[in-house]
């Protein structure tokens, strides 16, 4: 996750370099990094410990860590990750993933965060990343970086006694269908191949390699949070193949002064690639015994959650916000590489102040949804920065709605009508991961 701890949004007016160097991270300096992120994210500084510095290693991308030093300490932090993130229509893209973003409180304005971007960013481009994404803590910074904010999350509370559920009907409803409970191991035998299912068919969504699979089930837990096993539930069709799987936690037994035990089940992760298991492992839930509140967890903000119970109203929305961000790095490829609604044609000029993905583009999409994009001199239809094609490319943004906020001018009549037809999708975006 990105975070801006203490880097002030003009930074790159504020002082200049001021003797601070930015640069890659040698092997050496990992504990000292370690150490600079724990005082950004306001964890205990005395939580890096040998086992800390191993779980940084074990993750891997080491040659993409960067650090601020000044004499010796280092006071900024910045590292980037090798991802694929789903276009629209399915197609994975090579994708730079920003991470773990600080700037010490004591070196606000000194342009630090702009160098360490800036030099990140531009190997993302010389590799041959098609966009970068992040995960935004504070909204306000990375927009002057090109970013947009791609895809959103929404969080529901459901009263499971108000659901209208039939906890004695609550089975799979495909006949041969089943859900067993399983352990860490079965979820890293299963898992994988079932996201790699998911995320073909969810644009918005992202790679999860071993790491995140051994991380996730207790394999090789993060040293500083004492891992606590989830319960782990499979769906399986009625040939046996895994459809979804849920893990979820439950509170500690209470009881009400009734003598009834109110327990609260919190979703940490639902993946579902059918309906039938959606449907199936959101009942499942619903019915455990002796839960009365279900926390759905961070999920699509069109989840099917409440229309998958006899009465949609037992949830209510109790948490929204933007999420997953992406930011442009090669027009050309990222329009290509996602599907269209329709025929259509769009001359784009596109703004970037880094100079990475700027330039005037003419989309052509075909009736079959695929397209071709090239440079043109043409005249212009739309006119705006590589951060509101950011917003656009994942089909979650309105360009009607962005010229009317300001963010993109329509230079011909009818432009951002044409572009909300062929960009718009007909499932909103979705990436469940943090990173």
């Amino acid at each position: 996750m990105s975070d801006l701890e203490g880097d002030g949004a003009d930074d790159a007016a504020g002082g200049g370099e001021g003797g601070v160097e930015v640069r890659a991270v040698t092997e050496e300096e990992l504990p000292l990094w370690l150490r600079a992120a724990n005082a950004g994210f306001l964890r205990p500084l005395a939580t890096v410990s040998d086992e800390m510095v191993a779980y940084a290693r074990a993750r891997g991308d080491l040659d993409r860590l960067r650090g601020a030093f000044d004499r010796g300490r280092c006071v900024g932090t910045y590292r980037s990750l090798r991802q694929e993130l789903t276009a629209v229509g399915g197609a994975a893209v090579p994708a730079n993933a920003v991470s773990a973003v600080t700037v010490a409180p004591t070196h606000r304005r000194r342009s630090i965060l702009t160098r360490m971007m800036t030099a990140d960013l531009a190997a993302a481009k010389a590799r041959g990343d098609v966009v970068a994404t992040l995960i935004a803590a504070e909204y306000g910074i990375y927009g002057r970086f090109g970013f947009g904010p791609a895809t959103s999350m929404a969080e529901w509370t459901v009263d499971v006694t108000r659901s209208g559920l039939d906890p004695r009907r609550s089975g799979p409803q495909e006949a041969g269908a089943r859900i067993d409970l399983v352990d860490g191991d079965e979820v890293r035998k299963f898992g994988p191949e079932l996201h790699e299912r998911f995320r073909a068919a969810q644009h918005g969504a992202i790679t999860r390699d071993e790491h995140w699979w051994q991380r996730n089930t207790g394999q090789q837990a993060m040293p500083e949070q004492p891992w606590q096993e989830p319960f782990y539930a499979l769906y399986r069709d009625p040939s046996g193949r895994v459809d979804g799987l849920v893990a979820y936690r439950a509170t500690d037994e209470e009881w009400s002064e009734t003598l009834q035990p109110r327990n609260v089940l919190t979703v940490l992760s639902l993946t579902a690639v059918t309906p039938a298991a959606e449907r199936a492992l959101w009942h499942y839930v619903c019915s455990v015994d002796r839960v009365v509140t279900v926390k759905s967890g961070w999920r699509a903000p069109d989840d099917l959650l409440p229309q998958l119970l006899p009465d949609p109203r037992a949830a209510r929305v109790t948490g929204h916000s933007d999420w997953l961000w992406v930011r442009i790095l090669d027009v050309v490829r990222a329009l290509e590489a996602r599907t269209y609604g329709g025929a259509g044609s769009l001359v784009l000029e596109v703004t970037d102040a880094a100079g990475l993905a700027g330039g005037r583009y003419r989309l052509d999409a075909a009736a079959d949804g695929v397209a071709v994009c090239a440079p043109t001199g043409q005249e212009v239809d739309l006119t705006l920065g590589v951060a509101e094609l950011g917003r656009l490319w994942l089909g979650d943004e309105s360009a009607a709605r962005l010229v009317a906020l300001g963010l993109v001018a329509e230079e011909r009549a009818g432009a951002a009508a044409v572009a909300d037809t062929l960009f718009r999708a007909a499932r909103r975006p979705w990436c469940q991961d943090i990173f």
